[in-house]
């Protein structure tokens, strides 16, 4: 996050009992003591947990979103990561995502149109590019859910996928700065939050879900990456900012399930990326000199969090080696420079 030396910021979320519940007479032992702690009953007594921030079952949507005023850092060009992370059950997806008819939209829709709310703000003084993959990180497999499968003459449904996977593979990659990127996705430009928006129900909808517990709940981890490239059309100045959002997988024990074997598989792979990411989280906060990135593909994305937990840096060129990059980019595709355009 810009300005200063920001850590990672982990909120606790209190989501309100369900119809179901409620008609159990179930209790509920999570409580809000202020807005830093909570307090949960367990049969050892009462316990205390401390947060950057607590939100009550009473919180709205819009009053979590509007604590995450990170989508300004992205557009001034720092790199941004909100993930949400819990049981299966527990509200995750509708934290990020929000209900089925959009009546209460989550972090990810509500990011959608914030972006393109300051770029209309400030498109006086910038020109803003905004680009966008969606990605579905299933059973350790990146899988590219903005190439929507399409079934081949006499083959099934199941072959075609698998050859549109094998045709469209995903791979993390690291560029000299050291920032992560997710090679061979598909990137599509967007030029409004309807877009956006269009192309991510287009996402979830080839996404894969299961019905464990009773629930539909989402069997891989979603990863939804926006970029902002602005232009600065005083100086010319380029930066280039980016948010990843993350609505995780359920984690939950395998035995609890009641999983059959692909599902178990599932199961364990889930909690083999999110065990793996905690992992990221703890070496990163406590500043250990190795952060054991390469343990998931999921946790390849933490070192987007990494540059959020170091002092941030924007990533910003100046209008000269912009200038340059883009003399590179025609000496390497063999255009001849325009004169006064030499090195």
């Amino acid at each position: 996050h810009g300005g200063g030396n920001e850590k990672i910021r982990v909120f606790c979320r209190i989501r309100p009992a369900s119809r179901t519940e409620s008609a159990q007479s179930e209790t509920v032992v999570v409580e809000k003591v202020d807005e830093f702690s909570v307090k949960v009953e367990t049969s050892r007594g009462d316990r205390e947990f401390q947060f950057d921030r607590v939100f009550s079952s009473e919180a709205s949507q819009t009053d979590l979103f509007l604590d995450m005023s990170l989508i300004q850092s992205a557009i001034d060009g720092y790199n941004v990561c909100i993930f949400a992370y819990g049981q299966t059950g527990s509200g995750k997806t509708f934290t990020m995502v929000g209900d089925k008819d959009q009546k209460n939209p989550g972090i990810m829709p509500r990011t959608f149109n914030a972006i393109f709310d300051i770029i209309t703000e400030n498109r006086n003084k910038f020109e803003y590019r905004v680009s966008t993959y969606m990605l579905e990180l299933y059973n350790d497999r990146l899988q590219d859910l903005l190439v929507t499968p399409t079934t081949a003459a006499g083959s099934s449904a199941a072959e075609s996928q698998q050859f549109q996977a094998a045709a469209h593979r995903v791979e993390i990659k690291r560029n000299r700065k050291g920032v992560v990127f997710a090679q061979g996705a598909e990137k599509k430009d967007v030029s409004n939050a309807r877009e956006l928006y269009a192309l991510f129900k287009q996402a979830c909808a080839n996404r894969h879900i299961s019905a464990t517990m009773n629930v539909e709940s989402s069997r891989s981890h979603l990863i939804v990456g926006i970029t902002v490239e602005s232009r600065n059309l005083t100086n010319g100045s380029v930066s280039s900012g980016k948010v990843s959002l993350v609505d995780l997988a359920g984690s939950e024990r395998a035995a609890k399930t009641g999983a059959k074997d692909h599902q178990l598989k599932e199961a364990n792979f889930i909690n083999k990326s999110l065990s793996a990411l905690g992992d990221v989280i703890s070496a990163l906060s406590a500043e250990l000199p190795h952060v054991p990135y390469r343990n998931s593909k999921l946790t390849q994305y933490a070192t987007r969090v990494k540059n959020i937990t170091n002092i941030a840096q924007r990533n910003v060129e100046s209008k000269e080696i912009a200038h340059l990059k883009e003399m590179i980019v025609k000496l390497k595709s063999g255009q001849t420079l325009e004169d006064g355009e030499d090195v």
